[in-house]
């Protein structure tokens, strides 16, 4: 009920509101309400006390609505006690039985109404004229139980929407987490391709650079030069991968199989021949189907370039369609004889994992001739 350490206006101004339009009516309408009730007691100044206070204790109905209760419930059983007519104060009385039930707990809420019940019931064996006697004490009843009820409903179905909206907010919360866990994975695996890729190319590059140098130092200078082509396109590679998580950035041009020859030019200076063979008609595929398309090929190739001690590799890319096939083949010691992964075991792992991402197939293994295959399918629907 306190939002930052203060009372809730709204909540103030429609309780003062509702606290003087019952005054109001309470004092216009119990005269009427008497001259329909013949036995009644005239309305005088003590009935406009009781009718005012009664009222003006819904100001603070819901910073104290025991206290509300009681004061209300003390009030108009006096007045009844007292023999005014039946009128407008017994409104109060709903208003704050009502409150109790919304406020409290079911318990305390059942207490405190029971109490108010056996008070305003006083009446009905003690009140001026005729007693009613237990008579009279099932309509005394309504105007406690009817109340209490709604009020219990309305408590019950604001803890149920409370509860769904928390429960929302835990999904949203939990979804938003998983998102964003998704992404740093997804940029986790994209920069270790990056990376290593590069690095495995220069390093190749480097070591050439380095057998050369003493001996005819011209060549080692375009092994050099490689070196720092390699470098500065694995930056700007790199660079356009962590721009994804740069709040505001907008994304680049996600890498894909038209890298295919940029890819192997590089790694032709890396002392890597590689030929790439199409089959079937080249088509614009989803850019998540390009971009694993094109690391599978990428990471292959860097594995051929650090394990597999030959100077040539084949890539075989196959429009289908319905699917997309990459498969990388080498003449190499194979996997029996070299890791085929990376040290940290990401390589193949990261391939897996994007492969499956997408509804694809990957499968490696050493050839039956000598060498090493890897093979992958993406699914891609078919044009219509």
């Amino acid at each position: 009920m306190r939002r930052g350490g203060q009372w809730r206006w709204p909540e103030m101004a429609a309780d003062a509101v509702l606290a003087l339009v019952l005054l109001g009516f309470g004092l216009l309408a119990t005269g009427l309400a008497g001259d329909n009730q013949p036995g009644s007691r005239p309305v005088d100044a003590v009935c406009r006390v009781l009718i005012a206070v009664a009222a003006l204790a819904l100001l603070v109905r819901r910073r104290a609505p025991v206290v509300t209760l009681a004061v209300v419930t003390v009030a108009t059983s006096t007045y009844m006690l007292f023999g005014y007519p039946y009128g407008p104060i017994l409104i109060a009385f709903l208003v704050a039985v009502y409150t109790v039930a919304v406020w409290l707990p079911v318990r305390p809420a059942a207490l405190a109404t029971g109490g108010a019940f056996v008070l305003l019931s006083a009446h009905v064996f003690f009140g001026r004229g005729p007693a009613a006697g237990w008579t009279g004490a099932l309509p005394a009843s309504a105007w406690v139980v009817v109340p209490f009820a709604v009020g219990v409903v309305v408590r019950v179905s604001r803890e149920a929407g409370a509860r769904t909206r928390a429960e929302e907010a835990r999904s949203r919360a939990e979804q938003a987490r998983r998102q964003a866990d998704e992404e740093r994975l997804r940029i986790a695996q994209e920069v270790h391709d990056v990376v290593g890729h590069g690095l495995a190319a220069i390093s190749m590059q480097a070591e050439i650079a380095l057998h050369l140098l003493p001996k005819r130092p011209e060549q080692a200078e375009v092994a050099l030069t490689a070196i720092s082509r390699t470098s500065r396109e694995a930056l700007d590679e790199l660079r356009v991968t962590l721009g994804a998580v740069r709040r505001g950035a907008e994304r680049e041009p996600v890498p894909g199989l038209a890298r295919l020859p940029a890819l192997r030019d590089r790694l032709a200076g890396a002392g890597l021949a590689v030929e790439v063979r199409v089959v079937g008609d080249p088509r614009e595929l989803p850019a998540a189907v390009d971009l694993a398309a094109y690391r599978v090929v990428q990471e292959a190739l860097t594995n051929v370039l650090r394990h597999a001690g030959v100077a040539s590799a084949e890539v075989t890319v196959d429009y289908r369609a319905d699917e997309l096939t990459v498969e990388v083949t080498d003449r190499g010691v194979g996997a029996g004889e070299a890791p085929i992964d990376d040290a940290g075991g990401h390589g193949l792992a990261g391939m897996r994992e994007r492969v499956a991402a997408l509804g694809g197939r990957l499968t490696t293994g050493p050839r039956a001739g000598g060498g090493f295959r890897v093979y992958a399918g993406l699914p891609v629907e078919s044009a219509t």
